[in-house]
């Protein structure tokens, strides 16, 4: 019985044993002091006024000109494209084709995430896109000639797709 005594106040001063202050726990004793945060109501503000002729502002006054005539032309763009609506015979064509488009982009982005998650497959592909890169910069952008020949079969190309030939 008195070993069962003496086990029990031994388990009871170990839970017992006294704890430390918080105040007396000091956690930052290597990094220095930063003073507090100022208040928001303590950042003053001055506003300045400029003359209205000043060349500091005749850009922004030109710019916002300019989105005003840039909602007019967004009304002329949905003006236009409903009457291209109108004038459509196959709508439900246009439709199909719309719905299509969309499921392919899907489809893409499944796949471009399953290539994603392969591992080394994702750097494989960037290497194979900064080579194509590099070709076409040297093949059509480095020498006029070849610059020339490119804009002369990006211009057959609209043609084709426009269905204008000459």
């Amino acid at each position: 019985m008195a070993t069962m005594y003496a086990a029990a106040s031994a388990s009871s001063m170990l839970v017992a044993r006294p704890r430390l202050a918080k105040s007396s726990i000091n956690c930052s004793a290597g990094l220095p002091y930063l003073p507090p945060r100022p208040s928001v109501s303590s950042f003053s503000t001055s506003i300045r006024n400029y003359p209205e002729s000043s060349s500091r502002f005749s850009t922004l006054r030109v710019k916002a000109e300019e989105t005003s005539s840039g909602s007019v032309e967004v009304n002329d763009i949905v003006e236009d494209l409903k009457e291209k609506w109108d004038a459509l015979e196959n709508k439900s064509t246009v439709l199909i084709y719309g719905g299509g488009g969309l499921v392919a982009l899907w489809l893409s982005t499944v796949v471009v995430g399953a290539i994603n998650s392969v591992p080394l497959l994702p750097k494989i592909m960037e290497l194979v896109g900064l080579g194509y890169t590099g070709w076409f910069v040297y093949r059509y952008l480095l020498f006029k000639s070849s610059r020339k020949e490119l804009a002369s079969d990006i211009e057959s190309l609209k043609k084709k797709i426009a269905g204008t030939t000459e």
